[in-house]
């Protein structure tokens, strides 16, 4: 029986599909296998299954398999790449490799000519055999590889001159492709930011993913292209290339596979040549609304309350990279609507809000955050939106702005929601302002989520965990971690959820802040007006199974 025969037996396609797949077939000129394939109808996993079981070739989870460095090492890279096929083991004069098209047989007579070893061939699916591609020979390893011996591409050394040289080199095709799958994986493996870093006689490239940077799958020849990868970069930016001395800003706007990408490029000169790192926007992104944030019900329910109010500042604190600027949009979603204008001023905009006048600031002409904000209050908004409170200037304007009757969100860098209204008195804010429109401060952190793919529970020694924790869970009780798998890069963790804060002003606080008072003082009044604590809620959320101790512990002091 045929291929198609066997499919239809099985009822994996219909007679119909087969008629769209001969069309594509003889359009494309795919194979009808994957023709069927492309048109949706049955999986690749599918596929493979029903050819392991006619052809009698094992299908292979090769996420759960180790690859031998013997095996590795018995095929060239460059024929990995062009067969897409991945050496597994190596055995008794055996060599098996992992292939996606079982009829590649000029490929397993090639490698048996080549390697002088007998060839077993197993299945696996082509995504599965790109990720261990990647994760042993790089990412853009088979680019590279053309690099390498390509007499087209000259390597300019750290020392050249010529801008018209970087230029050329810059614009090779290769060095666009390299550079192309580098976004591409960022991306594909939800990177926040890329770094990439000049040592001595090496060039890292890492991604920061879900908040804690990881080093990416890139080959060490990698550092031969580095002049060459950094020109590109500086191109597609709109920078000046020839400029090493100084640093530079750009941006960067993509498209990939219909998302739209916005990169904010950072440029440094570094000891042993330009460190750049790449902050990446997924413009497409769904925007969390505020349930969705990860606050306890009591929290969320006081937050609702605050936006709810006609008007005073509602600031939002935290370190970079915490979320402050996600909550406040999911904010400004839960209380846009018809009957209330709201507005924006921030750098940059990061995602685009339907209902929401968003204006981008540019110090380069003199807007900055103050100036804009005294510009929008003459377009009667409701609720605006300030994206930080850097200087005295903004937050004077944010007062005043308050005490006009409007709804102020902003953030502001302090570690704790209590420290909030210390700081706007050190920015030389009257305290006499800032107890009347400060409604409240809420500090927040993002935690690590365990991947729900391998996520475990277990019994934790008590004497490894926090003194706070241990006191607090029961005895006997188990807690969860992710022991690691494909889909969290083996970290056990996947996603992040927020931790929270959130400190309400009322008269004890606001007489506090009148007289100066420390800190300290502050948090005991909000503590006893019912705020949980950053690390308390974290503790919850450990409990919950959300997270782990150890991520609690790398964001929240004690």
């Amino acid at each position: 029986m045929s291929i198609a025969e066997i499919l239809l037996e099985k009822g994996l396609v219909t007679p119909a599909h087969l008629t769209q797949a001969m069309e594509l077939r003889r359009t494309d000129g795919l194979r009808l296998d994957r023709a069927l394939v492309q048109i949706g109808c049955l999986t690749e996993e599918e596929l493979l299954e029903v050819l392991s079981e006619q052809l009698s070739i094992p299908l292979i989870d090769l996420a759960s398999v180790e690859i031998s460095n013997d095996a590795l090492s018995a095929i060239p890279p460059k024929l990995v790449f062009r067969k897409n096929i991945v050496p597994v083991s190596r055995e008794n004069g055996t060599l098996t490799v992992a292939t996606s098209d079982p009829f590649d047989l000029y490929s397993f007579d090639e490698l048996r000519l080549l390697t002088g070893l007998e060839i077993n061939p197993v299945l696996a699916t082509q995504d599965e055999i790109s990720k261990i591609i990647k994760a042993h020979f790089g990412v853009g390893g088979d680019t590279i590889d053309e690099m390498m011996s390509s007499d087209d591409l000259e390597v300019i050394s750290e020392t050249a001159e010529g801008a018209e040289d970087l230029v050329e080199m810059a614009q090779e095709a290769s060095v666009i492709k390299l550079v192309n799958e580098i976004f591409v994986e960022a991306i594909g493996e939800r990177a926040s930011d890329i770094h990439i870093e000049p040592y001595e006689n090496d060039l890292h490239v890492r991604f920061r993913i879900d908040g804690v940077l990881q080093p990416a799958s890139v080959p060490p020849q990698i550092r031969s292209f580095q002049a060459a990868i950094i020109s590109r970069i500086k191109i597609m930016s709109n920078l000046n290339i020839a400029e090493k001395r100084l640093p530079q800003d750009g941006r960067i706007k993509l498209q990939v596979g219909g998302r739209q990408i916005d990169i904010r490029v950072s440029v440094i000169p570094m000891l042993f040549g330009e460190g750049i790192v790449m902050r990446i926007l997924d413009k497409s992104t769904v925007m969390f609304t505020l349930p969705e944030l990860g606050m306890d019900d009591n929290t969320f329910g006081m937050f609702n309350e605050l936006i709810a109010q006609p008007h005073g500042i509602i600031l939002v604190t935290g370190p970079t990279g915490s979320g402050k600027t996600t909550t406040l949009y999911a904010a400004l979603q839960e209380i846009v609507s018809d009957e209330i204008k709201v507005l924006t001023v921030e750098d940059p905009v990061e995602y685009h809000l339907d209902g929401i006048n968003q204006i981008q600031i540019n110090p380069k002409i003199n807007m900055t955050f103050s100036r804009g904000l005294r510009a929008i209050l003459r377009h009667d908004p409701d609720a605006v939106m300030i994206g930080e409170i850097r200087d005295a200037e903004t937050a004077e304007a944010a007062i005043q702005a308050s005490l006009t009757g409007h709804l102020v969100l902003s953030t502001l860098h302090t570690n704790d929601a209590c420290s909030a209204p210390t700081r706007l008195l050190d920015m030389g804010v009257e305290p006499f302002l800032v107890a009347s429109t400060l409604a409240g401060a809420m500090a927040q952190r993002l935690v690590r989520a365990i991947c729900p793919e391998c996520k475990e529970s277990y019994l934790p020694d008590r004497d490894q965990l926090p003194r706070d924790l241990d006191m607090e869970l029961p005895e006997g009780a188990e807690l969860y971690r992710g022991v690691g798998c494909r889909k969290c890069r083996n970290t056990g963790y996947h996603g992040r959820s927020g931790l929270f804060e959130l400190m309400v002003a009322n008269e004890v606080i606001r007489e506090r802040v009148m007289s100066r008072a420390p800190t300290s003082k502050i948090v005991a009044a909000a503590a006893e007006n019912g705020m949980h604590m950053l690390r308390a809620d974290g503790w919850d959320k450990v409990r919950a199974g959300v997270t782990t101790p150890a991520e609690v512990l790398r964001v929240a002091c004690g």
